[in-house]
């Protein structure tokens, strides 16, 4: 529920009120405006009798939240969320630009691809070293190694790097060598591995899974949330339809509708929506448009024999003409590149 707090209230009458409502279990979250005071309340308030809150003569109005997920919920929390990654800010005015190989294949490789995306204004580094796929025969990444390969190259380049983590038994391998933990669509509702990523403070990118609804979308970002790690950044990748021309299909109707609901950021990976390079700028400049906080781009410099997802990955040049493009509409968005 949230309580709003009458303007010029005593003070002392307020901690009264916030003492009474931690004593029931709740946890409280603060909203401060330049003449407003919000307090979000969160536990399970099903049972709780709202009304009994205005006998504190501070309270201006209390309202129960019908959404389950409350953390989330831009109810709460009005302002939009910021996480900053070493300088880099993702949400607000910002858009941010991560971009990389699919998988990390050598030193070399991630190293010249690291360089041409930082060329062309990427700000963070992706890339994959333990890798979920479809076939137990396809490559499976270099795992920690390849965490070792992408933390020198991101050091060298100045570039934060974002992995995909894929259990809880490398957590603490992904907190050394890693400034941001992707969660990828397969394992969007794997609750063991939320409830253990909500107890760190590294910023957490949460795809959302193929066939999922965006309320269970956001429920699994509170899982995170409700352990005590804030930093979380939702990701659309494309949901799986009817449609076979595409490898997903981009729910390009995520970016206002979060925005609406959530108060944390939004990204958009068009490389895993298409399936296809050629449809990569198209969809990258579309969720730009939107008012997607950011865009994660698979890039390759040879991507005809990458060892995975080569038929997505655009080349060096054709990433530096999406991001010319993209600023162009980012400036018509009110935004920044």
């Amino acid at each position: 529920m949230i309580v709003k707090i009458k303007k010029n209230a005593e003070r002392a009458n307020v901690e009264e009120l916030l003492h009474h409502l931690e004593s029931k279990g709740f946890d409280i979250h603060s909203s401060f405006g330049t003449t407003v005071e919000i307090y979000g309340v969160v536990g399970d308030t099903a049972a709780f009798d709202i009304r009994s809150l205005y006998a504190y003569s501070c309270v201006e109005s209390v309202i129960r939240i019908q959404e389950p997920f409350k953390k989330v919920n831009r109810k709460i929390k009005s302002e939009d969320t910021i996480i900053d990654v070493k300088g880099v800010k993702i949400g607000g005015n910002n858009i941010v630009v991560m971009a990389g190989p699919c998988s990390v294949e050598s030193y070399e490789q991630v190293d010249i691809i690291a360089k041409t995306v930082k060329e062309s204004g990427a700000t963070i580094l992706r890339g994959g070293a333990f890798k979920p796929r479809t076939s137990p025969y396809a490559f499976q990444g270099m795992g920690v190694e390849g965490l070792q390969i992408l933390r020198s190259v991101g050091d060298k380049y100045g570039l934060p790097i974002i992995s995909e983590l894929m259990d809880t038994e490398h957590i603490d391998d992904f907190v050394k060598y890693v400034d941001i933990i992707q969660i990828g669509a397969r394992n969007m509702q794997n609750f063991a591995l939320l409830k253990q990523l909500g107890k760190i403070k590294t910023p957490i990118l949460l795809k959302r899974g193929f066939a999922n609804t965006i309320e269970e979308w956001l429920m699994s970002a509170e899982y995170i949330m409700s352990g005590g790690n804030d930093n979380v950044i939702l990701c659309e990748r494309g949901i799986r339809t009817f449609e076979p021309y595409t490898r997903n299909t981009l729910d390009i109707s995520t970016v206002p509708v979060i925005k609406k609901l959530s108060h944390l950021p939004i990204i958009i990976d068009p490389s895993h929506a298409a399936g296809k390079w050629d449809l990569v700028e198209s969809l990258s400049l579309a969720s730009v448009a939107a008012g997607a906080d950011g865009l994660i781009i698979e890039v390759h410099h040879t991507p005809e024999t990458a060892m995975s997802d080569g038929a997505q990955s655009l080349k060096p040049k054709k990433f530096k003409d999406l991001m010319v493009k993209a600023r162009s509409i980012a400036i018509a968005v009110d935004k920044t590149i």
